[in-house]
């Protein structure tokens, strides 16, 4: 039987595991949407790299949870906490901004294999600006979780 600091520790892990390959495929997608790089391969592997970057979120997401459930200071603990609901809100807002990079590159890979047109490079500036937000936003939830995890500003 595994004991509580096992338990703790291994839901841990898995929760870093998930945040560094939503890492990983965040950083690929701003690399690979660049007007310069794009070509009907890039389009291709942008939808792939983007369909990973979202079960990593989900990874993220259910191991936070799980954390929260089953960790040692329980879910009476975490749920009442203000910085929880900051990392959460910042997740759920990154997820809001990732819809119409998901959907453009969806529509893309659809309008290539349809026409064998690319994106402009405008669009293509576009989708990576709020790439590059989605980035931006997503090490605020770091510094949240550093100071839940000292008790700064927990209840």
């Amino acid at each position: 039987m595994m004991g509580p600091m096992l338990i703790e520790s291994l839901l841990a892990y898995a929760h870093f595991i998930a945040i560094l390959s939503v890492v990983v495929f965040l950083s690929s997608e701003a690399a690979l949407c660049r007007p310069e790089w794009l070509n009907a391969e890039v389009v291709r592997r942008l939808v792939r790299v983007d369909a990973i970057y979202f079960a990593a979120a989900m990874a993220v997401l259910a191991t936070g949870v799980a954390r929260t459930w089953w960790g040692m200071k329980g879910t009476g603990w975490y749920w009442h906490q203000p910085l929880l609901h900051a990392k959460l809100g910042l997740f759920v807002l990154i997820g809001l901004v990732s819809i119409k990079p998901t959907r453009s590159f969806q529509r893309w890979r659809r309008e290539l294999d349809a026409t064998g047109r690319l994106p402009s490079a405008d669009e293509v500036r576009g989708v990576r600006k709020l790439i590059m937000l989605e980035a931006h936003l997503l090490v605020l939830i770091p510094a949240a979780a550093v100071l839940l995890a000292r008790g700064v500003w927990t209840r």
